[in-house]
């Protein structure tokens, strides 16, 4: 049997659409379904004084490095033994990468995942064999990796914070744009954001773009998908838009203008902040993930917010910056530079219809 054929029936495809794009998301879909939903339980239950709720967290929030490997498991295709293996491997690589554990658990997830595809139903001991390699070479790997693993993406995270912080317009403009962009490609953003713990201004100047990209587009596309198109990018995802992109590149421009303009709004007029998961900062309005984000920032501030003069509960400018920021300013200028483009015929009827 040749080496390709023996990958095929193992299962083991290194193409990037298989390792990186669902991979990247998926690891996303795992941090959503435990940290983020964690993180929002205990926000509930700590305004409430509902400890119940703050139970619920606790136990969400506690199994992220699991539940992120079982997902990009999933999305790779691992056999049952592979997948459930991951659970130790997933806890083990988010341990030791720190604060850019999102990351580790990502490369070392695909290094696991592959050792378990080329052992799994080899042998008559699979039972054995399989995990025994999994867990061994995923913890193995993860005592080697994780730790240089985040700390780079941990400082990678921290400069460009750092820099935004430095030049708020400047940087609101690059972060806003490009990850606007991100969000619309078939990668992860929020995956992104979740990796370089991409918080506070950063992480509002990521938000603004990924609304400007989502709302825009439900906005300028309105009278081709209705409201049904509406919904379906403003509270899913513009990804949608992805086929009419690549037929036509000039489609583009609309929300890279908005995310433009939206992006220093967002971090020299209204100083808004991401302090929930860095995961919300690549969600934009999909399922109101990134609102929510910001508003459980304010609701539990951190010590450093608070030592930086952020209202509990936000204040009313706060409030008006986030309506603005999330649904206004993406509306009105993507809106208004497609129309503009309407007329000059560079964007005809259709151009925009997408199938929801």
């Amino acid at each position: 049997m040749t080496v390709s054929a023996f990958m095929k029936k193992q299962g083991i495809d290194f193409s990037w659409n298989r390792l990186g794009i669902k991979g990247m998301g998926a690891m996303a879909q795992g941090l959503f379904a435990s940290l983020l939903i964690g993180t929002i339980f205990n926000t509930i239950g700590t305004q409430t004084g509902i400890e119940f709720l703050n139970k619920i967290g606790g136990f969400a929030t506690g199994v992220t490095g699991a539940a992120m490997a079982v997902s990009i498991g999933f999305a790779l295709g691992a056999p049952p033994f592979v997948l459930y293996s991951l659970v130790a491997v997933g806890q083990a690589a988010n341990s030791l990468g720190g604060a850019g554990g999102p990351l580790a658990v990502y490369f070392i997830t695909l290094i696991a995942a592959l050792a378990g595809k080329l052992v799994s139903k080899i042998t008559p001991i699979d039972l054995i064999v399989t995990p025994l390699v999994t867990i061994a070479a995923g913890v193995g790997a993860a005592f080697l990796l994780a730790p240089p693993i985040g700390k780079a993406a941990s400082s990678i995270g921290i400069a460009i914070m750092w820099a935004t912080d430095m030049q708020p317009f400047i940087m609101g403009i690059i972060v806003s744009v490009i990850m606007g962009i991100v969000l619309t490609l078939p990668i992860s953003s929020a995956a992104i954001c979740a990796a370089l713990g991409l918080t506070g201004l950063a992480g509002g100047a990521a938000f603004a773009g990924c609304c400007a990209h989502m709302v825009g587009y439900a906005a300028a596309s309105f009278r081709e998908n209705k409201v049904g198109g509406l919904l379906a990018q403003g509270l899913g995802t513009s990804m949608l838009q992805i086929p009419n992109l690549v037929k036509k590149p000039v489609l583009w421009l609309p929300a890279v203008i908005s995310s433009a303009v939206n992006g220093p709004v967002a971090t020299c007029i209204f100083r808004l902040e991401q302090n929930g998961p860095a995961i919300a900062s690549g969600m934009g309005t999909c399922g109101l993930v990134g609102p929510i984000g910001v508003v459980t920032g304010w609701l539990a501030p951190s010590e450093t917010a608070l030592a930086a003069g952020q209202t509990i509960g936000g204040s009313t400018f706060d409030w008006i910056g986030l309506v603005l920021t999330a649904f206004v300013i993406p509306a009105v200028v993507t809106l208004t530079a497609s129309e503009v483009m309407r007329k000059k015929g560079m964007i005809q009827y259709g151009d925009l219809k997408i199938d929801c």
